[in-house]
Parts: structure tokens; sequence; C-alpha cells
């Protein structure tokens, strides 16, 4: 167990219960709960619901998202259908990947013997679908050039 597990021994990543703190402090009133709907997250004013069957992990990406809705977007975007609903909802999960992961960790990740999805996920300690998502915002933004023989698709 080398370089790779040496690394996410000592990568400092944001946590559930910090962000959890950081949106308290910054006047949100976050609830978990079981919802009714396939919904993971939910926002409404300064109001954050967090669905409470979902991973640490998991909570850590959807509250950052929800706060990127609370920052970000207005109105009811339940309905993803409409164009302008898409872009709001697009706006605010670029705000969570940049809240979450630099482009610095992804490169240190790389250099630290990340080669697959999986292998970041577990360095960054986030679900893969979100570290894809994050690899593809900020190669689309030119913020990284991963070498060739990284796979980030799942």
């Amino acid at each position: 167990m080398g370089g790779l597990f040496s690394f996410i021994r000592g990568l400092s990543t944001m946590t559930y219960e910090n962000l959890l703190q950081e949106a308290t402090d910054d006047g949100y009133t976050v609830i978990e709960k079981c919802f009714k709907s396939r919904a993971r997250g939910l926002c409404k004013g300064s109001r954050i619901g967090i669905c409470q069957n979902l991973l640490s992990n998991e909570k850590l990406c959807t509250l950052a998202e929800e706060m990127g809705h609370a920052k970000l977007t207005v109105g009811n975007i339940i309905d993803q259908t409409g164009i302008g609903n898409m872009k709001q909802e697009h706006k605010a999960r670029c705000w969570a990947y940049r809240k979450l992961v630099s482009p610095e960790d992804i490169c240190n990740a790389v250099k630290n013997g990340c080669h697959e999805i999986y292998e970041f996920a577990e360095a960054l300690d986030l679900p893969e679908d979100f570290l894809q998502g994050c690899i593809a915002y900020y190669k689309g933004n030119n913020a990284i050039d991963l070498p060739k023989g990284v796979k980030t698709e799942l």
C-alpha cells in the first residue's frame, strides 16, 4: 500500500459535517428527511432538505448543489423539461463542483496514481458520477488537461 493510499490519507477534503456547519453559518436551515419523491435534495429559500438515506459523501454533494441553488437559482425548477430550468440546474451543479473539488485536486490525484474514475472517487471520497461530471466541467473550461490513459468515464 504505497503512493495512492498515502495520498488518500493525506488529502484534506470537505466533509458533510463541515459543509453542514458552513451552511448553518451562512443562514441556511438544513434538515435530513425521507422524501416522498426520488429527490436527493430540495431547496426553498433558506431551507434545504437532504434525503436521509444517502451515504455521507452523497449528502455532501447534494448539500453543495442545494446551496448552489439557494445562492444562484430562482423559482421552482423541479420540472427539467424546460431549457431555463435545465440551465439553472447546471449552474447549481457547477457551483457544487467548484465548491468541493479544485482543478488542483484532480491534477494531484493523477500525479499520485489515479487513472480510473473509481480511483478518483476513492481518493477524493466522492461519488463516481459526481466526479465524472466535475472532471468534464473542468476539461470543458480548459482548467485541466489530463494525460492520455486517464479514464474518466463510468
